[in-house]
């Protein structure tokens, strides 16, 4: 039985929306192709040691909790972009993906720089975007649904995960949405995504199964996990 080592980063700090769900959908998924899954919760009271675990995940909180996590960061910056650049698989949901870029523009105008793992800018806005978003997704032939409550628009960065069918992306005057670069996946997107989505959850086991060499057993879509999506789907149909 292979095992795989996921640090779930900030726990406590970055779960606002109950997005510690992910990481409970994803277990349980991995668990079900004969992975031994161990999660480790790791805060601002922890040194990460970024060679240890094969996945991170952090999720979304509030704006203070988020720079807080920053500071925290800054300080192992590079080891986070090399293992990024080793291709650990990373998940980073909601305005964590603030964090991974260049700098974050306040409305007043003052500036944090970001860990600086990729080359974009977040600036925050003087209204907020919020709403049920409808994406394509070109890895897999189901669309993505989610949802986004942010106060932050972002410059595109390419490597794009996602295009827009009805909602927002980066900004509203940027069709794309979210970031896929090695293993490293970054949206807005809450829900949590990986439960609402399971045939994307499906598509990224099968890609950590690939890493680590095993093959990857076809799953049942009749419970209540895609039952759940096809249902909450046909509101986006309908306004079609």
């Amino acid at each position: 039985m292979k095992k795989i080592r996921i640090a779930h980063l900030y726990y406590d700090l970055m779960n606002l929306y109950g997005e510690n769900g992910n990481m409970r959908f994803l277990k349980k998924k991995l668990e079900d192709q004969g992975f031994d899954v161990a999660i480790e919760f790791l805060s601002l009271e922890n040194k990460i040691d970024y060679k240890k675990y094969d996945f991170y995940y952090i999720g979304t909180g509030s704006d203070d909790n988020k720079e807080l996590v920053l500071l925290n960061m800054i300080k192992q910056k590079d080891e986070i972009i090399d293992a990024i650049n080793d291709k650990k698989f990373f998940l980073v949901t909601g305005n964590a993906l603030e964090l991974f870029g260049k700098r974050i523009i306040k409305l007043d105008g003052s500036i944090i720089n970001g860990i600086g793992a990729y080359g974009y800018d977040v600036k925050e806005e003087e209204f907020r975007i919020v709403g049920e978003q409808y994406y394509k997704c070109d890895k897999i032939p189901h669309n993505i649904i989610g949802f986004q409550n942010r106060k932050y628009s972002m410059s595109d960065n390419g490597d794009n995960l996602f295009k827009v069918i009805k909602g927002t992306g980066y900004n509203p005057n940027i069709n794309f949405e979210g970031i896929h670069d090695n293993n490293f996946y970054g949206t807005y997107l809450l829900g949590p995504i990986l439960v609402r989505n399971p045939y994307f959850t499906d598509y990224f086991v099968k890609e950590i199964c690939d890493s680590f060499g095993i093959p990857y057993k076809e799953v049942d879509t009749n419970d209540v996990a895609y039952k759940a999506y096809h249902e909450y789907l046909k509101n986006f149909e309908l306004e079609q």
